[in-house]
């Protein structure tokens, strides 16, 4: 009987010492694991470095302050307000974002601003000659080639390139040449028209 009864006690320190052990090593963890947390330092969020970047959009010099990661496009609407050049898909595959650098046609959102401090940019706004429109500008005019007018700037820069290219010598040379532009209206056919007054030489009654 004292046997048995030893055996129950130590079965039941046995018991109560594991039970001791695991409230113990559950609290060593819970500790350790606060004071990880309360340690842990949090990251700063680190602010994108800027420069001085200074373009020369339509015969004038514009110094910006900017981050090296800004486009372009977002250069020319954003920093300096010239919002005529639009943003449509921002991947390069409309063409809405169409300037000229150097006189030739290239997609803004495509490019770093940073990319073009040496560069003489021209955007819809600086194609006016004096007090009269460019003449693609008439041209577009004069055949009514735009409907909800979206497209139209960066139509009329990549037509104006595509004049300087010297390329084009038939409608569907103007066709292929310009259809990197997109026009979800449809006005296709007076582009080809005005285009092909301007590579004519023809003088539009808008002028």
């Amino acid at each position: 009987m004292k046997f048995v009864l030893r055996r129950r006690k130590l079965g039941q320190l046995m018991i109560v010492s594991t039970v001791a052990a695991t409230i113990a090593n559950f609290v060593e963890k819970t500790v350790a694991q606060t004071q990880v947390k309360k340690t842990t330092p949090i990251l700063a969020t680190s602010t994108p470095e800027t420069m001085k970047v200074t373009l020369q959009v339509n015969g004038t010099a514009h110094s910006l302050q900017i981050e090296p990661r800004v486009t372009l496009l977002d250069a020319l609407r954003e920093y300096i307000g010239l919002i005529g050049t639009k943003k449509g898909c921002d991947h390069g595959q409309c063409g809405a974002c169409t300037v000229l650098v150097d006189g030739q046609r290239i997609n803004s959102c495509l490019t770093f601003a940073i990319m073009h401090t040496d560069a003489k940019i021209a955007t819809i706004e600086g194609l006016e000659q004096g007090n009269n429109l460019h003449p693609m500008q008439a041209a577009f005019l004069a055949h009514d080639a735009f409907q909800c007018g979206y497209c139209t700037p960066g139509q009329i820069c990549s037509a104006v390139g595509l004049v300087n290219e010297g390329h084009a010598k038939s409608d569907a040379d103007i066709r292929e040449l310009m259809s990197g532009n997109i026009c979800r209206c449809g006005a296709y056919p007076n582009i080809v028209a005005a285009v092909r007054d301007v590579l004519e030489g023809k003088k539009d009654a808008a002028v």
